[in-house]
């Protein structure tokens, strides 16, 4: 296993080891299924209303628990046994998938069970996400936090780019039932994968504080925390415009490719897989930086060209140019979805760091609104005029955050506040764990 080791590659550094591999993995085939699964559900419902509307309630549904439980998913990533957390989560996923497959085969579904299931999904996500990311540092400590963090992204941004591809395939040869059998299998890939996954002893965190006063504390202690981290306020809003006026855009694919570039499933799938390829890209950039010093100027530049790209496709009329744009917009991306747990990893404090993660994913929660705001603006005038005006509004707030929250565009600072040092260099190296669980050896001090 050492020989094997040695011969990965940086870039792939965190793959030395085996948890981190499973979990990898893990990710992978959740990510994928989830994405298969959004792009056929807002495929059928669009083709049974015809209905921009109705068809962004998918993504609605999907992510609208974030609103309501991201902060609880923080409180578990400080608290619970992620591992269980994160098999539960996916046990979920495959029963509801399970459900609506059989009502697909049968006839007996109708477009707003589709909102039922991505309910559940969103539940789950919203849940996991947290601890999907902290678990990492439980797995290798902070000193691969970058680099395993980025190969995550890699695998989200893959998914991204193979999970509405598949599924635009899988529509035009064997309809949507056909992928939900698809979708199933890797769902319960990813249950059994995360079964593999063991984390170093003396990391597996109890259940504590559960009681409602105890929660509440948490929680208010969370948004205070995040409050005075100017670094770590900077991505939560940026977040949040990001997810209410640029990711939306996803639901209005299906009506582009119809009512403005006439082609079908498959080809729509295709754009939104050059989305993905171009976040993938991004993602094995960004994973092969071994000196990376200023990770908020990857982040918000990252966010800007999403944007920019986002306001070229909605005055786009030609597939070809599309897809490229489209690439493009995946590269940014790529610059915000990887920076954006990986940033509040590196300057939270190590007992604030689930709270933090959790308000992000409370600020994601911003998404299922936007696709609310989008998708009524569709109805109301046309996709491209959504999008264009989303573009536009979100380039000038996100730009507005980089130009006033300058520690977004300086070297990351770790917030060591809670850290009471009493022998000078030695307490400082007790901080955080810097060692590799698969080697013993003692890691750099920072990424």
């Amino acid at each position: 296993m050492a020989r094997v080791s040695s011969r990965i590659p940086h870039t792939f550094d965190a793959f030395r080891n085996r948890s981190y591999r499973a979990l990898w993995t893990s990710n992978f085939f959740s990510y994928i299924s989830r994405w298969m699964q959004m792009t056929m559900l807002i495929w059928l419902v669009f083709s049974i209303t015809d209905s921009a509307f109705k068809a962004a309630l998918v993504g609605f549904f999907g992510m609208g628990p974030m609103l309501l439980l991201g902060i609880i998913g923080g409180l578990l990533a400080d608290r619970a046994d992620k591992r269980r957390l994160l098999m539960l989560t996916q046990l979920a996923n495959v029963i509801a998938s399970i459900i609506i497959t059989i009502l697909l085969f049968t006839g007996t579904m109708v477009y707003w069970h589709a909102y039922v299931v991505m309910m559940v999904s969103g539940i789950g996500w919203a849940l996991d996400m947290p601890s999907r990311r902290s678990i990492v540092i439980d797995i290798l400590g902070l000193a691969r936090v970058t680099n395993a963090v980025a190969l995550d992204s890699l695998g989200m941004h893959s998914s991204r780019m193979f999970g509405p591809g598949l599924a635009g395939l899988l529509i035009t040869l064997i309809d949507v039932k056909g992928g939900y059998v698809v979708a199933v299998i890797f769902y319960s890939l990813s249950v059994i994968l995360m079964a593999a996954v063991t984390l170093p002893e003396g990391r597996i965190q109890p259940v504590i504080g559960n009681t409602a006063s105890n929660a509440f504390r948490n929680l208010a202690e969370g948004f205070k925390y995040v409050r005075s981290n100017n670094t770590i306020m900077a991505v939560v809003l940026i977040t949040i415009f990001m997810n209410f006026m640029l990711f939306p855009y996803q639901q209005l694919i299906p009506v582009v490719a119809v009512r403005v570039l006439d082609i079908g499933p498959g080809l729509m799938g295709l754009m939104l897989a050059a989305e993905g390829f171009g976040a993938l890209n991004g993602a094995l950039v960004i994973a092969s930086r071994s000196d990376m010093s200023y990770h908020g100027r990857v982040y918000l530049y990252g966010s800007l060209l999403a944007l920019s790209m986002m306001l070229m496709l909605a005055l786009s009329r030609w597939y070809g140019l599309s897809l490229l744009v489209l690439f493009i917009l995946g590269l940014g991306t790529s610059g915000f979805g990887t920076m954006q747990g990986t940033i509040v990893m590196l300057v939270a404090r190590d007992d604030m760091r689930g709270r933090a993660l959790g308000i992000m994913s409370l600020a994601i929660g911003a998404g299922p609104l936007g696709a609310l705001a989008i998708g009524a603006v569709a109805d109301a005038t046309n996709a491209p005029t959504a999008m264009a005006i989303n573009a536009i509004s979100g380039f000038i707030l996100v730009a507005l955050i980089g130009l006033f929250w300058k520690s977004i565009r300086q070297k990351m600072v770790a917030d060591t506040s809670d850290i009471e040092v009493e022998a000078g260099e030695k307490g400082a190296e007790q901080q955080v764990p810097r060692s590799d669980e698969d080697t013993g050896q003692k890691m750099p001090a920072a990424d």
